[in-house]
Formats: C-alpha cells, sequence, structure tokens
C-alpha cells in the first residue's frame, strides 16, 4: 500500500520514455501475436519460448513506459468511498468495516458482534460490473461484432474494467479505485521468481498463463486499434501491457459466476465490497437472492467484535491459489499435485483395460490427483490402479466373471482388493512413480526449509518456494503411504490371509457410507483435473439460491466454440483468466487485495488480501 493509484495518462515529460510511433508499436505487437500463436514448443523447450515471449514484452512494456492511467491517492484512501458508493446503492454496511490485517492484507473487520449463519452482508446486482453491463456500456458495440469476446466472459470483463477505469463518471468508479495497482499472481514475477518453480508440477500453468495473457493483448490491442466498432474506446489512445495484465488479474483474482436477472443461466461479475473478504478453511456461505436480486453472505463463523471476516474460497490446491489468486494458503487442507496416468494402446491388454475403466466411467488416459492427507489418493485413481495393474485373467473376471457388473462397484473400495498381488503391484507403483517425480525437482524438501530461512526473500520467491516445498511434501507422504501399504499386502500374501469378498449385499454397505473410499465409484463424480491443457481450470461450486442449490462456475474458461477466424482461435484457444467464484473473491498474492484469491467464495482465497 502506500502505492500511488491510478489518475490520469502519463504523457512523455512524466517519466514517460521517448514517443514511439504507433507503425513500430504495431510491428512488436504483430511479432508478439505471431510468436504466442505459434505451435507449442516441444518437450523441454518451453522455458525457453517463455524466454523470448518475455523479452518481447518488456520491449513493449518498455515503450509504454508512463502511458498507462493512474490515480492521484493510494488505494486506502479511496475505501471510505467505497462504503459510501455501497450504502447508496443499497448494500448492507452496518456489521464490518475495511481493515489492514497486515500479512493478510486488506480485510472485511467485524464492528459488532455477528452469530454464524447471519446475514451481515449483500449486494445488489446494480453494483455488480457484469458481462451484461459490459454488453450495455461503451464496449457493446465491439462486443457484438467479435467472436472472442462473446465466447470469453473473463476477457470481456477485463476489457470492461479498463474502459470503465478510464471512465470519470463511471458507476463504478469507486469501486475500482478501490483495487489492488499490483497483484501477486505469477504474471507479476520477475524471471528469477519465475525460474524458481522449474522441476514443479505449476510451472507449466504459470508459463502458459503468461503466454495466454501475452497473445490476448496483442489480439486485442490489434483489434482496438483497427476495428471500426472500436474507434469510441478509451482504449484507442492507451491500452499497454501493464494495464492489461492489472484488469486480467483483478477478474483472475476476483471473478465469480452469479445467476442471470431470470435465473436461466449464469453469467460471469465481479461483486465490490464483498471481494474484500479473506480466505479460511469452511464452508461456502455466499449465494444468490433471485427474490431480491442480490448476492448474500453469512457468517462463516461466529465474530467478535474487531474480528476479521472470512469466507471460503473453494476447494483449490495451493498450485491454483498461487497461480491464479496470487497466494500460498498454508493451511490447505484440499491441497494437491497433478499426476497423469494412462493404459498404453501398444499394451496388449488395453482393450480389456479401457473396457473395464468404461464400466467404471473411467477414462483409459487422465490426469489424476494426490492428496495432502490420508489416503493420498482418491477411489477413483485406486479403481484406476487396480485395472492398470490387472492380469488377463483378473480382467476377464471383471469383464466376463459371475457378478461382473457388480464387482465393478467395488473397484474404487479400499475393503475390497481384487487380489493381494494386485494391491502389491498398485502400491508398488505409487511408490515408485512418487520417488521418480521427487527426482525431478531441483532441489531437495531441506534444501527448500533453508531457503524460506533467508530474511531477504522476496514476496513471490517465498511463494514459489513454498509451492515447490509444499508438492514435495505430498509426493513424500505418497511415497510413504505406497510403501507401506506395499509391505502390509505383501505381508497378508505371505500369511495366506483370505482375501475380503464382495457379496451383493455389502451394496447397502457401500451405498450408506459417508467415506469417500467405501462409495462406488461409479456414483462418484470424477473429481480429478480434466486433462484440457488449459492453465485456468473451470470448477464447480454448489450456491444456494433462494433455498436452492444450483451449480455455479468458478474458473475462467477459454472459448470451446468453434473459431473461424484462425488467429481468433487461436488466441481464445487458451485465454483463459483464473477465476473465482462465488464464494470468495479476494487474491492472497496480492498485497494489496483483500485476499481475493481467485476463487473467491468458494474458491476464492484470500489474498493476503491488501
Amino acid at each position: 500500500m502506500g502505492k500511488k493509484s491510478r489518475v490520469k495518462t502519463q504523457k512523455s515529460g512524466s517519466g514517460a520514455s521517448t514517443a514511439v510511433s504507433p507503425k513500430e508499436m504495431m510491428n512488436l505487437i504483430s511479432e508478439l501475436l505471431q510468436k504466442c500463436s505459434s505451435a507449442a514448443p516441444s518437450a523441454g523447450k518451453e522455458w525457453e519460448e517463455y524466454l523470448q515471449i518475455r523479452g518481447l514484452v518488456e520491449k513493449i512494456r518498455k515503450k509504454q513506459k508512463g502511458m498507462s492511467i493512474v490515480f492521484e491517492c493510494t488505494r486506502e484512501d479511496y475505501f471510505p468511498d467505497l462504503m459510501t458508493w455501497a450504502q447508496e446503492n443499497g448494500a448492507s454496511c452496518d456489521s464490518f468495516t475495511i481493515a489492514n490485517f497486515g500479512n493478510e492484507g486488506f480485510g472485511l473487520q467485524a464492528t459488532r458482534d455477528i452469530k454464524a449463519e447471519e446475514l451481515f452482508l449483500w449486494i445488489p446486482r446494480k453494483m455488480l460490473m457484469t458481462v451484461e453491463s459490459a454488453q450495455n456500456s461503451v464496449l457493446g458495440p465491439l462486443y457484438s461484432q467479435d467472436r472472442i469476446l462473446q465466447a470469453m466472459g473473463n476477457v470481456t470483463l477485463a476489457l470492461h474494467l479498463l474502459c470503465e477505469r478510464a471512465n470519470p463518471v463511471s458507476l463504478w468508479l469507486p469501486y475500482i479505485r478501490s483495487l489492488p495497482q499490483e497483484y501477486d499472481t505469477p504474471l507479476y514475477y520477475q524471471q528469477d521468481e519465475v525460474q524458481l518453480l522449474l522441476g514443479t508440477q505449476a510451472v507449466q500453468d504459470v508459463l502458459n498463463q503468461y503466454k495466454n495473457t501475452a497473445r490476448q493483448y496483442a489480439y486485442f490491442y490489434k483489434l482496438v486499434q483497427t476495428h471500426p466498432a472500436a474507434s469510441k474506446l478509451p482504449l484507442k489512445d492507451s491500452f499497454t501491457f501493464d494495464d492489461y495484465r492489472w484488469a486480467v488479474s483483478s477478474v483472475m483474482t476476483r471473478q465469480n459466476q452469479i445467476p442471470t436477472e431470470d435465473g436461466s443461466r449464469v453469467t460471469l461479475a465481479l461483486i465490490p465490497l464483498w471481494d474484500m473478504c479473506n480466505h479460511t478453511n469452511g464452508l461456502i456461505t455466499t449465494g444468490y437472492n433471485l427474490e431480491d436480486d442480490r448476492c448474500e453472505c453469512v457468517a462463516l463463523q461466529d465474530y467478535k467484535e474487531n474480528e476479521q471476516i472470512y469466507i471460503f474460497y473453494g476447494t483449490r490446491s495451493n498450485s491454483e491459489f498461487v497461480i491464479h489468486n496470487g497466494f500460498f494458503f498454508q493451511d490447505n487442507s484440499h491441497d494437491r499435485v497433478k499426476i497423469k496416468l494412462g493404459v498404453s494402446k501398444s499394451e496388449r491388454l488395453y482393450a480389456m483395460k479401457a473396457e473395464v475403466l468404461a464400466r467404471a466411467g473411467i477414462p483409459a488416459s487422465c490426469v489424476f490427483a494426490l492428496h495432502c492427507n490420508e489416503p493420498p489418493i482418491s477411489a477413483q485413481l485406486l479403481a484406476f490402479l487396480r485395472v492398470f495393474c490387472m492380469t488377463e485373467e483378473e480382467l476377464k473376471d471383471y469383464l466376463l466373471g459371475d457378478h461382473a457388473i457388480n464387482k465393478i462397484f467395488t473397484l474404487g473400495n479400499s475393503e475390497f482388493p481384487v487380489s493381494w498381488e494386485n494391491e502389491i503391484k498398485l502400491w508398488t507403483f505409487l511408490e515408485t512413480r512418487a520417488a521418480l517425480l521427487l527426482k525431478t525437482y531441483k532441489t531437495t524438501s531441506e534444501e527448500d526449509r533453508s531457503m524460506l530461512e533467508k530474511p531477504d526473500l522476496s514476496l513471490h520467491s517465498r511463494v514459489a518456494i513454498q509451492l515447490r516445498l509444499a508438492e514435495k511434501q505430498i509426493l513424500e507422504k505418497a511415497w510413504a503411504s505406497g510403501r507401506a501399504k506395499r509391505l502390509n499386502f505383501q505381508k497378508k500374501l505371505e500369511e495366506g490371509a483370505p482375501l475380503p469378498r464382495y457379496e451383493e449385499s455389502d451394496i447397502a454397505l457401500l451405498e450408506n457410507t459417508n467415506t469417500d473410499a467405501k462409495l462406488p465409484i461409479i456414483l462418484h463424480k470424477l473429481e480429478e483435473v480434466e486433462e484440457d491443457g488449459q492453465a485456468i481450470q473451470m470448477e464447480e461450486h454448489s450456491l444456494l439460491l433462494n433455498g436452492e442449490k444450483v451449480m455455479y462456475g468458478i474458473g475462467m474458461e477459454a472459448n470451446k466454440e468453434p473459431v473461424q477466424d484462425e488467429t481468433q482461435e487461436k488466441v481464445c484457444k487458451d485465454a483463459n483468466l483464473p477465476s473465482d467464484s462465488i464464494g470468495n473473491l479476494k487474491a492472497k498474492g496480492q498485497r494489496d487485495v483483500a485476499d481475493q484469491s481467485a476463487s473467491q467464495t468458494e474458491e476464492i482465497p484470500k489474498e493476503n488480501s491488501e
């Protein structure tokens, strides 16, 4: 805090670099777009491509120095205006104020005692910045003619935010001025800070995020300068990479899905004031009341006067928090790392394994997850590994044997092994795979812990090291669990222990337990990560709508519809912005963003908000 907010476009003379000709800038932008739209680099060349893209971006940033819009006061100076504006527009502001909570940044502080489940905050629709408000704004003409804006609500919100920021009479100016001036998403990392993530599970998503953002910027820069429908946009005179990076990060860390006015579908929105809440563990406590047409939040727990009010952003991993929200959550009980597994099509038993997996509702190739707590693998991954390690006779038994269909129900149940040999194989596989993954890191866990003790470590470097250490700890636990399980089943085999047999009567047991590992695999939603190559994942969260549960997405997703123009298709392909869900809107990484992680309501981790 303490940094200047934005207020007017700086021209040369106030620190701006020498004037750059429109032609020179357009040539650089075209070069950037071409580089970002080229085919994906070969394995091992991703870092080299990142450096090339970053080099072009830095050239552009240098020539655009001093061209961004700035406000004349600090962010904190605008908080009173935000509260006044919110109250005048029908929001509830009587139970809290905005306060600075140190390392967590800005957040909401109770001004009275608040009981758990008490409604303490509501924000009417007219205060929200949505895709619909963008369509009805100066951005509307361009939106109506550009397929990418129509398909990508997150990008629409980012440009909407920039247009309104440049409008001195914008309805949302009190809100926009209260946003952080910078964020702690990886888009703001220095090169050496990104380098600390090399070898981690998260690095590819970080590199993709940067590439996607650069491609989007280059595409829309050219569009704003050349499209007739963009002639009246304020961005035409000043649209810098730093502006777009700021807008993308604002949306990525705060965006949520809410119902449209008629409740027929969902739309993306930025929810002022509510997005100041920081993240903690718990349950989603935010919903949308269609009758009163407002976003409502009830207290997650009892709060005493002067205590900080938290919300739950959702079940995001720390990788997702860091990439989309800009912060690392130390006590994240939902942390996990991805592990890509698949049955080789060249394997002799591929067809049989694929068929058994299909009956269980599991792909033959998928990105699963290893979890930070016990058990480290989900019922889905257990089922996959059991099939992966089956012999031909075991496969025949699950395809053609007695009660074959019913046996599918036991694949994800730890109490009903296929055989002792099968259990030994699968846990040996997990033990070996975890050990191999640990060897890909350039540092050990001990070295990471030692680095974290250094007092002069930058915030971004600290977060990067915390993230890679957390990944290693999950893999170490998976390795230890795999070893212990292997030894246990080897002992059972040596002792000739009888194999637990599945009986049809056991189906009642399977269906009436709350333990995930005991549920029939086909009754579970496959919770693993989709293998879509996108830097930004789409997540669904349950939101209470007038007492009814509805599903709403929390992440920004790239366009999935075909785009005729090849350039548009490339831009849209993975131009995903991180997003938040209606539960939380802060990004912890953003020092000034009240903990608004990308998963705000349900998935918005707290920012260390500021």
